[in-house]
């Protein structure tokens, strides 16, 4: 039965090397039998807290946590998979699946395997997915090489740089691409030096590439119209247009607007409806008043039912083509992507002057510093400012057009011609103006 599977961590205070560390040992526990392995994990035994099973230095704890994970899915799995779940044959799998890699790759599968245990506790996939990639291409530069594999102890800094050269200009990858691979590639170097089988990461001075100022992505006012005047064939695609629409007029990011139910919705006393809900990224409360295409888009999905979100959105995952598909049926060239209608929000409400403490109150943002990033300069602030310094003008009389420039460059001529005239009526005025001469510089008065 599932009750019975206890896992014990203690530590033999009697058996301390020379270091001041003792080992950390197992106890499984399966239906009262049991079985004792070692965790490869070491700690000094004031650090230890008995009575928790932790550690007092985090890094360790940690290392410690990741184990225990991993036995309780490695339990899970065997017990559904065979029925059958005994102390020793739980200890031969662990134990074979916890055996130190040595090798770049063997430490890149351990990894990922780690991160896909921990990606079905929280069911978030995109870490898990994305670690493919990276591998993928360490193992490409390493066939490049002539190596199936490398040892971690032959990895030094000019392969590190190799690598470097290898996704710049051979993979042709963006700065943000290869700095991702980069840091995969450090993780894994990292790891061998938390199992001890290095004594120092030699990667440490090979530098990230430098990356180009981040923008804001979003959604120009003509490209916003055709979305709204455009319906998708697809009645799943006719849904995550409505949430694009209603995305776009309310700063929902799609995690939010998977996790919005009809409770957050409110109203006000004069009968205008609102949306206060917590953001699953910063923890703070957004309030945002609904907008009248909004509120029609929201009397089209389920506004009664708290069991139920409002939008039936899928996972993201399984979305994103759709939201690509989207941008092409209305003519787009650049990707559309599912973050994007939360910046044409943001950048829609600074193009019409709201103040930025207000819209931080409508995204959710913990600081008006995430906020100011949409109040950089925009083409079309530029063009709405220029407009209004052009009609202060043309109120002070100043306008541009060509009279007034010839009838300027008369006044400046004549005040030229006048100036000159005095000269020769009278050559003081320019000792005057200038100055007295001085004997170290050259200076004449004008004839």
């Amino acid at each position: 039965m599932r009750s019975t599977f206890k896992q014990l961590y203690y530590i033999n205070r009697a058996k301390v090397k020379a270091d001041g560390t003792t080992a950390i040992m197992c106890r499984i526990t399966i239906d009262g039998r049991s079985s004792v392995l070692a965790t490869d994990i070491f700690c000094r035994p004031k650090d230890w807290n008995a009575k928790k099973g932790e550690i007092a230095i985090g890094k360790d704890n940690n290392r410690l946590a990741d184990l225990r994970n991993r036995i309780e899915a490695l339990y899970d799995e065997q017990l559904r998979e065979t029925g059958v779940v005994t102390p020793e044959i739980l200890k031969n799998i662990i134990t074979e699946k916890t055996k130190k890699p040595t090798t770049l790759l063997q430490m890149g599968e351990w990894e990922r395997e780690r991160l896909r245990i921990r990606s079905n506790k929280l069911k978030k996939v995109n870490t898990y997915r994305h670690s493919k990639c990276l591998q993928a291409h360490l193992q490409e530069f390493l066939h490049s090489l002539g190596k199936k594999d490398i040892p971690l102890t032959e990895i030094d800094e000019p392969f590190g740089l190799g690598y470097k050269v290898h996704l710049v200009k051979g993979k042709r990858l963006g700065p943000s691409q290869t700095n991702h691979c980069l840091l995969w590639l450090n993780r894994l170097v990292w790891l061998g030096v938390d199992m001890e089988i290095l004594r120092c990461n030699p990667l440490e001075n090979v530098e990230y590439e430098k990356k180009p100022q981040s923008r804001h992505r979003c959604m120009n006012r003509e490209d916003f119209k055709k979305l709204l005047a455009t319906p998708m064939p697809d009645k799943r695609m006719e849904v995550m247009r409505h949430w694009f629409i209603f995305s776009s007029l309310t700063g929902l990011a799609y995690v939010d607007a998977r996790g919005f139910y009809p409770h957050h919705i409110g109203k006000t006393a004069d009968g205008r409806r609102y949306i206060r809900i917590n953001r699953q990224k910063t923890k703070v409360e957004s309030f945002i008043p609904l907008h009248p295409i909004a509120e029609q888009i929201l009397d089209m999905y389920n506004t009664s039912d708290d069991e139920k979100p409002v939008f039936p959105l899928p996972t993201l995952n399984s979305a994103w083509t759709d939201i690509h598909e989207m941008g092409f049926a209305i003519g787009r060239t650049e990707n559309l992507s599912a973050h994007m209608a939360r910046h044409t929000f943001g950048t829609m409400l600074v193009s019409e002057g709201i103040c930025l403490e207000s819209i931080a109150k409508m995204m959710g943002h913990s600081s008006v510093k995430s906020t100011q990033v949409y109040a950089k300069v925009t083409d079309d602030n530029i063009s709405r400012d220029m407009d209004r310094l052009q009609k202060r003008r043309e109120e002070k009389g100043l306008t541009t057009n060509s009279t007034t420039t010839e009838h300027n460059k008369a006044l400046l001529q004549k005040k030229l011609n006048r100036s000159k005239e005095l000269l020769r009526e009278d050559p003081r005025l320019a000792v005057k103006r200038i100055g007295r001469p001085k004997n170290n510089l050259m200076y004449q008065i004008p004839k």
